[in-house]
């Protein structure tokens, strides 16, 4: 430590003090230590040209990493491969070096690199071109996204031999105009996906359906590319990468990139109030550990679960070490804030002008921010791969990092900071992706055939197109004329296909303090809970107050304000049956899957003072109700089984089972604790019974309540787990949910109603 400043001087150091300060280690419930990992080489393949190994010599590198060569080798050999190491351990070279290799061999051969965002493209970009640079050779690489200037465009449509781009320019951009990039499509001889596990859900079933349509393109110009895909650590990478290109892949997961020592630490907050289970808050928990690194010139990536949390986090912490730092030494992150801010962040972290950032899961992905040191995440992510994909955030150059996961109060994040074994023993998440919905199959059914006429007979991704080619047909899209379908109508189809979400459009935000500026975006789902009137919504610290939302435009009018409450709204759901898929009933419980129609309208916004997050006011929200047709599970508890209980009985249990699921869920699902809602009904309205409903947050479902069905028993078991291990006395926020929602005997009832369901015998 320096004696001068009462500062330590390095991340040793630093653990050495949180080590001893009981403040902190008082509420620690596990502090795992992973020991550093040496490095495992290979010599460079015979297959490797000359020129490149030169190149790799020049900057330092005598030998490949084991997977580099695996993947290399596989490639070489015309396998389709996907390569799973964890993040920072070079998957880049793994799609580089055989991409390269081809083209210095043969200058026609061309590559198209796919990255989840423009950010991540036009960073990749820049490594790629150190190399060519050295390299000497005429190939051309460049990004093509929206900021890519007209005659670059044409350049890189003409001569480009790596053209890297993200899914929705594929989709919107390139695709559609397949004719002026003839050059490519003949020539197409790899396809890069990297960040492969960002491809799920929603947005991973929109993918594999563009993925599609690329490859009908390819093979109408006479190519047939290999893939290279790249993962973090995922449970499912083969089959997951399978499902996204319709390919069979070369497996490559011998990670023999080295890593520094990692400390993880496991924080609980303290409990205030052990009868009712409330726990400090984790915001401030959070605020209290992050400012003692920064103060200490540690330098710090923050993770918060959304953008309200991040923005009130980014204002604890710019009050709390403006003294010391100056407040624009902490900045935050997330995908509403506008590219130029963006590359401002990401410029100021790697240069170490930034010493602190607070982000959404926007920078969870593989952008260049530097050597940052610590890393802290407000509440669990979700995913036991997104928790390690941001905790790698820090330690990136083999260096000693520490990462702090300060847990909320919610069931989930509970159930991981009690259960160590649970996040560092079981594999990461099955990545789900659902292609064939058909809401998202039918809208690129009708990009493709835009794009190209569909044949008599032909497949789209191995489904048969009969019905929806017919469907089209008498919709006036598309013209039947002698065993071929063509687009008839005016309107250009991918224009008005969002691959994010289900919603078409995002709300825009447009600051009126000072003239009229944009200040960012919200999509459609959020839009209701966030920007409406009398919302306060947060961007870079700063407060604004929702003066319209005009939801017809889908714009919302802001105006800077200051005040001490942030808003908070709640939304009011009904549930209806449309159709049963699979069932099973045992002992008096009905499990089911199937469609529903769930409609949704917000109803209050509450007023919670900064800080101490009291309730301090509220007021009507007048929005109107939006419908989802989609899928769910669902499970009814037949008469006998609640003959003898109460109705309010009835419903204080089921609303502590559904408090506790909708957290417990997410532990078997590889995606956003939003993408699947629970909701209980006494008298559900198709049986008239208690009925506990998950589904997805999305038209027409992504899989993700179809999994619940699947892992039913387990599912349960945990949540029984939980409830029993709570060490609350009748109900809290970490398990069946707060007294004051569900009763003096809510968490007895719950538990009761739950070992029923599980065939147990009642307390």
């Amino acid at each position: 430590m320096n004696p001068l400043t009462g500062k330590v001087s390095n991340v040793a150091e630093m653990i050495d003090t949180i080590r001893s300060t009981p403040e902190i280690m008082n509420q620690v419930t596990h502090w795992r230590t992973i020991p550093p990992k040496e490095p495992h080489y290979a010599d460079f393949p015979t297959g490797l040209d000359p020129r490149i190994a030169e190149v790799l010599r020049q900057r330092g590198v005598s030998a490949l990493y084991t997977h580099q060569a695996a993947a290399f080798e596989a490639a070489t050999n015309g396998d389709h491969v996907v390569a799973v190491t964890p993040t920072a351990s070079g998957k880049t070279m793994c799609y580089n070096l055989p991409v390269l290799n081809t083209i210095l061999n043969d200058t026609e051969a061309r590559a198209l690199y796919l990255f989840p965002t423009k950010a991540l493209a036009q960073d990749q970009v820049s490594e790629l071109l150190e190399v060519v640079n050295i390299l000497g050779a005429d190939i051309k690489a460049h990004t093509y996204d929206g900021d890519t200037a007209p005659t670059v465009r044409t350049a890189i449509r003409n001569a480009g031999h790596i053209v890297v781009t993200n899914p929705d320019m594929l989709h919107s951009a390139i695709l559609p105009h397949h004719t002026k990039w003839v050059k490519l499509f003949e020539n197409l001889r790899y396809i890069v996906i990297d960040e492969l596990h960002s491809y799920r859900g929603v947005f991973g079933s929109h993918v594999a359906n563009v993925i599609r349509r690329l490859l009908r393109i390819c093979r109408f110009y006479g190519s047939k590319p290999q893939f290279i895909c790249a993962s973090a650590t995922i449970e499912n990478p083969r089959e997951h990468a399978e499902r996204l290109t319709g390919c069979p892949m070369t497996l490559v997961d011998n990670n023999g990139a080295p890593t520094g020592e990692k400390h993880f630490v496991f924080y609980n907050p303290p409990v205030v109030n052990q009868q009712l289970g409330i726990r400090k808050s984790s915001v401030l928990e959070t605020r209290k550990i992050a400012g003692s690194l920064l103060k200490n010139g540690i330098q710090t990536i923050v993770f918060a679960r959304s953008r309200v949390r991040m923005e009130i986090l980014l204002t604890y912490l710019q009050d709390l070490i403006k003294q010391e730092l100056g407040p624009k030494t902490i900045r935050g992150y997330r995908g509403g804030y506008l590219p130029r801010e963006r590359r401002e962040i990401e410029r100021g972290l790697r240069s170490g002008e930034i010493q602190g950032v607070v982000s959404t899961n926007a920078l969870e992905l593989g952008i260049d921010i530097g050597q940052l040191q610590a890393c802290v995440l407000n509440g669990y992510p979700g995913t036991i791969a997104s928790t390690w994909q941001q905790s790698g955030r820090a330690g990136r150059r083999q260096e000693s990092s520490i990462t702090f996961l300060v847990a909320s109060s919610n069931p989930l994040d509970q159930y991981v900071i009690e259960n160590p074994d649970f996040f560092f023993n079981k594999p990461p998440e099955r990545a789900l992706i659902h292609p064939e919905n058909l809401i998202i199959l039918v809208d690129h059914v009708k990009c493709a055939a835009y794009e190209l006429p569909f044949e008599e007979g032909e497949t789209f991704g191995g489904e048969s197109l009969s019905d929806i080619l017919e469907f089209l047909t008498d919709e006036k899209v598309l013209h039947h004329v002698r065993n071929r379908w063509y687009w008839m109508e005016q309107s250009f189809p991918a224009h008005d296909i969002s691959l994010r979400s289900a919603a078409q459009e995002n709300f825009i935000i447009i600051d009126i303090s000072h003239g009229s500026r944009v200040l960012g975006e919200v999509d459609r789902f959020g839009a209701p809970t966030l920007i409406h009137e009398e919302a306060i919504y947060i961007h870079e610290g700063v407060q604004f107050q929702v003066e319209k939302l005009d939801w017809e435009e889908k714009k919302a009018y802001v105006r800077e304000v200051s005040v001490d409450y942030f808003t908070d709204a709640s939304l009011a759901v009904q549930l209806k049956v449309l159709h049963v898929h699979r069932e099973e009933e045992i002992h008096g419980i009905q499990r089911q899957y199937g469609e529903v129609t769930v409609n949704a309208k917000p109803t209050i916004f509450k007023k919670l003072r900064l800080r101490t997050h009291e309730n301090i006011g509220s007021g009507p929200i007048h929005l109107p109700e939006e419908e989802l047709h989609t899928s769910s599970y669902w499970i009814t508890l037949s008469e006998e089984l609640t003959a003898d209980m109460r109705p309010n009985d009835v419903q204080s249990a089921l609303l502590g089972l559904s408090n506790v699921l909708v957290h417990i869920a997410p532990l078997f699902l590889m995606c956003d604790p939003q993408d699947i809602r629970v909701v209980a009904q006494v008298r559900a309205v198709h049986n008239k019974l208690p009925t506990l409903f998950f589904y997805d947050r999305y038209p027409g479902g992504v899989g993700l309540s179809e999994r619940l069905y699947d892992v039913h028993g387990t599912l349960l078991r945990q949540a029984e787990e939980l409830i029993s291990r709570c060490g609350c006395l009748s109900g809290c926020p970490a398990c069946v949910g707060p007294i004051e929602e569900v009763g003096l005997l809510g968490k007895k009832q719950a538990l009761d109603m739950l070992r029923l369901i599980t065939g147990g015998t009642p307390s």
